[in-house]
């Protein structure tokens, strides 16, 4: 009997089924614009309390499963107020949305793992910078505009620098490139190949290749400028930056643009196709990006007229005519060349009556560039076998080129769903980058008339592999979350043919040899909780713990303490944070070893860097295994909105790293012929004249400050206006002794001189602030950006009457946009448009500054670039 009863019981629910999901409670309707009345797509409408939600379609319907009435819907979106609506039952829910007052009220998910939250509601400080506050910089890349647009952030041009001139270290609050976490859509993105080992900002550190994710695929990037290790892993120390992909949007949108410098070099031409998809009946949406970008190198060397690096006078009875018919010595100094090419979508399907979303997102970028080496004057290397110049000809030297081939892809596919009242959310991410090298128009003196004159010189990759599982749920006044993560990581570097590194190389480059190849692997697995309650509206709580443990070094808990404290009627908050945090040594820093041409001590030379295990460095000069930064970070500060349209925002950091991961300087001869200690017998063993390693030696205090101030919506004549004002300002300083391993200090060997350490305090400004007016009137837009950029220093390595600082500079931006009609704009930008260039460095200065004359601007120390002015315009397409 009891089994028959059971039988029936499973047939009815059997039956019943399909009828219970169709009785599921649904609320839908449409959103629009107050002022206008038109649609607006990629609305976000969020269950208040939960981080249940859904997006609204190109007509700015919406349809979502409520479980329990009556619930508060919150609908948001980048320019607009957010608006709460009650709900008591199933219905149709027609909103409109007003145009935004201050930045306080728009929704952020980053550093929120259990619901989305405002501005003025996170305890940390996060910017969210939507794509048309990108575009207003006039810049081409994200890494340009995010410089122009957050004062903390900073990124420029390289040049002479082989594969970082086309990578462009970037950095938030000076903390270096690799110690800032970059995610898109939340998850994380995976680091470049390259290490940048030449003498730029970032030097012996690792970052995300910026430029491998295209604006017009995203909607908009959230900034957290605040420690949160605790919450999302290693790299996390400096803050995070998340990129949100575009998913409904209402038009196809193809850009066009094109510009060039006043002095007729730089040109560059962009395009862009944007355009989405609805994928079945529920919610569905496929956006897709297609993207170009071409940019032509620029050139800005010095002309000195003769060669301070190889003292040879301007009247040398030998070079003299030479020097007189290049006074630039043959250098070209600037942007380098590139071409790239994107591809990127963002794509999911809810299940039925809104259960869940299974989502998939990622791209593809592809970009060759070529830079430039010094130039090889006929004194310096001889071509006496007619591989460079034509027989006959008078041979004039050469400049051998740098030309790369990157590629960069990450893919995500995930499903997010309810599972016991919790919102789960499971993950797999992989993502790649590559950087293949060649040089070309250059020889190996050493093969004679055999050599080639272009080499392959090595290839490097990098890749992850990550599942995540993240649960979320909220109980009211307490929010928890909790979650795993298992990542991959492998590294490889290539070696490059035989004729690039045989004898001495191939000149300015010599390429990888078999012994530099490695292909270094490791795991790890992280373990999370995250906890917030809100015991009333107005006060805020919450604390966050994560365990991570690598297959190479060990493990490392990390913490967070967290609070927000609402003032009257939601007009500010004041907000505070306490963190510990860790960054691993990346693979690279691990395993990288090779050998470059560089400038040191006054001559060209082959140096030589030497990876973490390798025994000569293990062993022979007692160089202790890598293992990760810890740092403890503090975050307080205030928002307030006294008026409609008014808020500020102030927040003060500081940031203590221990063990810093570093780069060494060279360490060479000593100078004393009597006797060769270790250092000179593996210099003379490996034929390079200086070695260099990684190392945890240092610990830094870094202390600043935050400012944001913004008025809106200023009524002038007919037109509105409105005015932002950011600022940042920090110090970094080194805390305690180097730490020189003992064999090395007993020979009278220093690791970290003054120059290198000025690479970590004084290289990127210790102050940026940004003045910034748009005044909108009918069919015309106004934007005047005004950037200063805080004085640097570069040091010299020994020597502080060598010293030099570089003037703080404002870079000012003129922008105009015209609406010829909904679907058509145009906008002309003038970038610099006072043509501002850093200080020139000292002529009697260090030789090895200014390479003899060959450089006119600094290069070790770069604030904003040397391009001088730059006009773009472009034109919008909608249909």
């Amino acid at each position: 009997m009891k089994q028959k009863l059971f039988k029936k019981n499973m047939f009815l629910i059997f039956l019943m089924a399909p009828l219970m999901l169709l009785a599921q409670d649904v609320v839908k309707g449409k959103v629009t614009d107050s002022g206008l009345g038109d649609p607006l797509p990629g609305v976000n409408v969020v269950i208040k309390g939960t981080s249940t939600g859904t997006t609204t379609d190109f007509d700015g319907n919406y349809e979502i499963s409520v479980n329990n009435f009556p619930s508060i819907l919150v609908f948001s979106s980048l320019g607009y107020a957010s608006k709460e609506m009650q709900v008591s039952s199933p219905t149709t829910l027609n909103v409109t949305l007003d145009e935004s007052a201050t930045g306080l009220e728009e929704v952020v998910l980053l550093g929120n793992r259990s619901k989305p939250r405002t501005v003025i509601g996170s305890p940390v400080p996060i910017d969210n910078i939507g794509v048309a506050e990108l575009k207003s910089t006039g810049q081409p890349t994200v890494d340009k505009m995010l410089t122009y647009k957050v004062p903390s952030f900073n990124s420029t041009t390289q040049a002479i620098s082989d594969g970082t001139a086309h990578f462009d270290p970037a950095d938030l609050r000076g903390l270096g490139p690799s110690r800032t976490l970059v995610l898109v859509n939340g998850k994380r993105k995976n680091l470049s190949a390259l290490v940048y080992i030449n003498d730029t900002p970032g030097k012996g550190e690792v970052g995300v290749d910026l430029k491998s994710v295209p604006s017009a695929a995203i909607e908009r990037i959230e900034v957290l400028r605040d420690g949160a290790s605790a919450q999302y892993g290693s790299d996390a120390i400096a803050g995070v930056i998340n990129m949100v992909l575009k998913r409904n949007v209402e038009y196809t949108t193809v850009g066009v643009s094109t510009g060039i410098t006043t002095e007729g070099d730089g040109f560059n031409f962009a395009a862009d196709v944007n355009s989405a998809l609805k994928l079945g009946e529920d919610g569905g949406y496929l956006n897709l990006t297609v993207g170009y970008y071409n940019q032509e190198k620029t050139n800005r060397a010095g002309t000195p007229g003769e060669d301070g690096l190889f003292g040879v006078p301007g009247n040398d009875p030998d070079w003299g005519s030479w020097l007189a018919q290049n006074p630039d010595l043959g250098m070209t100094i600037g942007q380098p060349e590139l071409e790239k090419m994107d591809v990127f979508f963002n794509a999911g399907i809810p299940f039925k009556n809104g259960g869940g979303e299974i989502y998939t997102f990622g791209g593809l970028t592809y970009r060759k560039g070529k830079s430039f080496a010094l130039y090889r004057p006929p004194y310096w290397v001889s071509d006496p076998y007619n591989l460079l110049h034509e027989p006959g000809t008078t041979y004039q030297g050469f400049q051998p080129t740098f030309e790369t081939d990157i590629r960069d892809n990450n893919a995500t596919v995930g499903v997010k769903w309810k599972l016991f009242t919790f919102d789960v959310d499971l993950s797999g991410t992989y993502g790649r980058n590559a950087v293949n090298y060649d040089v070309r128009n250059t020889l190996n003196v050493q093969l004679g008339a055999n050599s080639p004159t272009s080499f392959d010189v090595g290839a490097y990759t990098f890749s992850n592999t990550l599942a995540n599982l993240d649960f979320s749920r909220n109980l009211g006044t307490v929010n928890i979350a909790f979650g795993a993560e298992i990542r991959g990581e492998r590294f490889t570097a290539m070696a490059g043919d035989g004729a690039s590194y045989a004898g001495q190389g191939a000149v300015s480059f010599p390429g990888l040899q078999p012994s530099n190849a490695v292909e270094a692997t490791r795991d790890n697995y992280g373990l999370y909780g995250d906890l917030e309650w809100e015991p009333t509206d107005k006060l805020l709580l919450g604390g966050a713990l994560r365990y991570e443990d690598f297959s190479d070094f060990g493990d490392n808990t990390s913490w967070k303490v967290n609070g927000r404290y609402l003032l009257g009627e939601r007009k500010g908050a004041i907000r505070a944070s306490y963190s510990t945090g860790f960054r691993a040594p990346a693979l690279h820093q691990i395993y990288l070893s090779n050998i470059q041409t560089l400038v040191s001590g006054g001559t060209i030379s082959n140096q030589g860097t030497f990876n973490n295990v390798d025994p000569i460095i293990r062993d022979g000069l007692g160089v202790p295994q890598l293992t990760a930064e810890t740092s403890k970070n503090i975050t307080a500060g205030f928002t307030y909105s006294p008026l409609t349209n008014l808020s500020f925002a102030v927040d003060f950091y500081n940031v203590k790293i221990d063990n810093r991961v570093l780069f060494t300087n060279e360490i060479g001869f000593d100078g004393d012929n009597a006797n060769n200690n270790p250092v000179e017998e593996i210099l003379l063993d490996n034929d390079i004249t200086s070695l260099k390693f990684f190392v945890n030696a240092v610990n830094t205090n870094t202390t600043g400050v935050d400012i944001v101030a913004n008025y809106k919506n200023i009524a002038m004549g007919v037109g509105k206006l409105g005015a932002t004002i950011a600022a940042n300002f920090n110090k970094t300083e080194i805390d305690g002794q180097i730490k020189t391993p003992s064999l090395l200090a007993a020979n009278g060997y220093e690791i970290f001189n003054r120059k290198e350490q000025a690479r970590i305090t004084t290289v990127r400004p210790k102050s940026k602030i940004l003045l910034g007016f748009d005044y909108n009137i009918e069919k015309w837009n106004f934007i005047l950006n005004n950037t200063y950029f805080g004085e640097v220093k570069w040091d010299h390595g020994s020597d502080p009457l060598k010293d030099q600082v570089f003037a703080g500079k404002v870079i000012t931006d003129l922008i105009l946009g015209y609406e010829f009609s909904q679907k058509i704009s145009a906008t002309i930008a003038v970038n610099n448009l006072l043509n501002v260039y850093p200080d020139e460095l000292d002529p009697k200065g260090d030789v090895v500054t200014d390479l003899g004359g060959r450089f006119r601007y600094p290069w070790e120390v770069n604030q904003f670039g040397f391009a001088g002015t730059i006009i773009n315009a472009g034109l919008t397409f909608k249909f």
